[in-house]
């Protein structure tokens, strides 16, 4: 509404200047007596015109943005006044810069304004529709139809496909896709992103986001006029830098997760084995149980030892004595003791 009233404000002082303007070439020279004097025919003409265009902008203006706030969904976070009021004063920018002159700088600034407002309609084929919109209103306007066919065809070059013709087509193009060298571009393409979500039941991870607008900025897009390419591709490469960074850094963190997703199901799938302290307690046990072992076999080989020492004395006495006939009664129980001790010794041999 500000600049609304600003414009008229503008408009009004343009009146003003002109009608002084008037006044010193047609009045003056009448009261000094000099009636005889020529001036250019299309004085009053190019004031009344240019009066004529301020105030079609002023109304088309105040038009756009009412209908929008009344008729366009919420949910179109990027596709809204905000966009819209960008993209004309990106429009303007490219005007002054390449030297429009004032009947095309005209189209393209209505162009800009009702270039995206038959969104209201759906994102699908919403060019078109933007177009019949800005037809109804400008014709109601009492614009020309050849006017208002030109303004048509700057909105219709708007289309994501479209390759233009001439310059003006061009250049709305390029002011169509000014936030791709914007300071705010990730903030700006994250409203796109949400928008696509809710309008358009499309979904995308970080990933599959940071391609898309990779993939679009080297491969889909470029700006047509010289202007716009000589003051605007720095910024766009600085913001494609930052997506390259940022795709990089976000496969490596992907690289580092699926590690240890690896590593922890790894972890899962390998046999359970017991604490340390248990394994410590058995190790000890086993050590012992050894120890243990060694020592028994020690005394049983003592005992074998003196056992055999006995035996052997025992027999060394009987044999002597088996000799003489009165001590035949030792000779079943000697025979007895040597067949046991025999079998004994095997025994103790074979384990």
């Amino acid at each position: 509404m500000k600049k609304h009233i600003l414009l008229l404000r503008l408009s009004y002082w343009s009146a003003a200047i002109a009608d002084f303007a008037i006044a010193i070439l047609v009045l003056i020279p009448e009261r000094m007596g000099l009636t005889e004097i020529e001036y250019p025919m299309g004085l009053t003409s190019v004031i009344a015109l240019s009066w004529g265009i301020l105030l079609l902008i002023a109304e088309t203006e105040k038009y756009v943005i009412s209908f929008l706030n009344e008729n366009l969904d919420p949910s179109y976070l990027y596709h809204n006044l905000i966009h819209t009021q960008r993209i004309v004063k990106r429009t303007k920018e490219l005007i002054d810069g390449m030297q429009i002159n004032d009947n095309e700088a005209q189209q393209l600034i209505l162009a800009a304004w009702f270039h995206d407002t038959g969104f209201v309609k759906g994102c699908e084929n919403h060019e078109s529709e933007s177009a019949l919109i800005a037809e109804k209103f400008l014709t109601n306007q009492n614009i020309p139809n050849s006017e208002v066919d030109a303004i048509k065809t700057l909105i219709l070059a708007t289309k994501m496909e479209y390759e233009p013709t001439n310059v003006l087509e061009g250049l709305i193009r390029d002011a169509d896709c000014s936030h791709l060298a914007s300071k705010n571009f990730s903030d700006v393409s994250e409203l796109l992103r949400k928008e696509m979500e809710l309008t358009m039941n499309k979904s995308f991870t970080e990933a599959e986001w940071l391609n898309e607008n990779i993939e679009f900025l080297t491969k889909k897009h470029r700006y047509y006029t010289e202007y716009a390419s000589a003051k605007w591709d720095k910024v766009k490469g600085r913001n494609l830098a930052q997506l390259l960074k940022a795709d990089k850094k976000l496969k490596r963190e992907n690289a580092k997760l699926i590690q240890k997703k690896d590593e922890l199901k790894f972890k899962q799938n390998k046999v359970v084995l017991p604490e340390r302290g248990i394994e410590t307690m058995f190790r000890v046990t086993l050590k012992n149980h050894i120890t243990l072992s060694n020592i028994a076999d020690t005394k049983a080989n003592i005992l074998l030892s003196v056992n055999a020492i006995i035996v052997s004395l025992v027999l060394s006495n009987l044999v002597s004595k088996l000799d003489n006939p009165s001590n035949e009664y030792l000779i079943w129980p000697t025979v007895i003791f040597v067949i046991f001790r025999k079998i004994r010794f095997n025994g103790i041999k074979t384990g």
